[in-house]
């Protein structure tokens, strides 16, 4: 389980300080999808970075499997399993030396290597391409590579930062049936992604952030009770316009 509490985060510019994050906190619970969704430059990268011990907040917590993430940072920097906004992969490694790389860095054994590398594999439908250097790979396989060196080392909370743009319709299928399968398996899932229908398919909790602030959050049934809005398209526009913000 993953505990966000009261994130801040400035940065400063030319013309003065800017709040990226303005007070954002939720609970992404084990065996579920938790969603991030909000506008371009809302805070939702922001807020991942600093759940992944990339930034530290300003002010307020990040606890993940009741772990402080800055005072015990690398104990849960092994728990978690991160897709980054910027995801390139090593060009002259195949897929597979890019994810034993990571298996490496995280202190796992070969053999331990090869049987997680088999499984994502299989998982991920990496087959054709396991054994080619990543030079010239298509978007899609770049993306599998590197959600599978992210979970080589099997770890129970996923972070998934917009995980299908720009994919192809049967890449991106084949993805969302994976992240269901994660789910399954009782992992904690966060996905933060702009695409709708993929968020209102996938995520059993949503989380709507705008102008670095929690504007809604719940089931997507309950955003749509929240906005008095049918469509989740419509709750989200009415959720990201809202001035007072909507809590569950």
């Amino acid at each position: 389980m993953i505990e966000l509490t009261d994130l801040h985060k400035q940065f400063k510019t030319k013309s003065g300080p800017v709040a990226a994050v303005a007070g954002v906190g939720f609970t992404a619970r084990d065996g579920a999808i938790t969603g991030l969704l909000g506008p371009n430059g809302a805070g939702k990268t922001t807020t991942l970075r600093m759940l992944y011990t990339l930034m530290k907040p300003d002010r307020g917590s990040v606890r993940v499997d009741g772990r402080d993430a800055y005072t015990d940072a690398e104990a849960v920097r092994r728990s978690l399993g991160v897709l980054p906004d910027a995801r390139g992969v090593y060009k002259r490694l195949t897929a597979r030396e890019n994810i034993s790389y990571f298996g490496r860095l995280h202190g796992m054994d070969e053999a331990t290597i090869r049987k997680s590398t088999n499984r994502l594999v299989e998982a991920l439908g990496m087959a054709d391409f396991i054994d080619r250097r990543s030079e010239g790979f298509s978007q899609g396989q770049r993306t599998k590579t590197a959600i599978a060196r992210a979970l080589v080392h099997d770890p129970k909370n996923v972070i998934l930062d917009e995980p299908t743009n720009g994919l192809d319709v049967m890449t991106t299928r084949g993805l969302r049936e994976f992240l269901l399968r994660l789910k399954g398996e009782g992992r904690c899932v966060i996905l933060s992604s702009h695409i709708m229908q993929e968020v209102g398919a996938l995520c059993d909790h949503i989380v709507v952030i705008a102008k670095g602030r929690v504007t809604a959050q719940g089931s997507p049934d309950e955003l749509r009770a929240q906005t008095g809005e049918a469509n989740l398209e419509d709750a989200f526009v009415k959720a990201i316009g809202s001035e007072e913000g909507l809590q569950a």
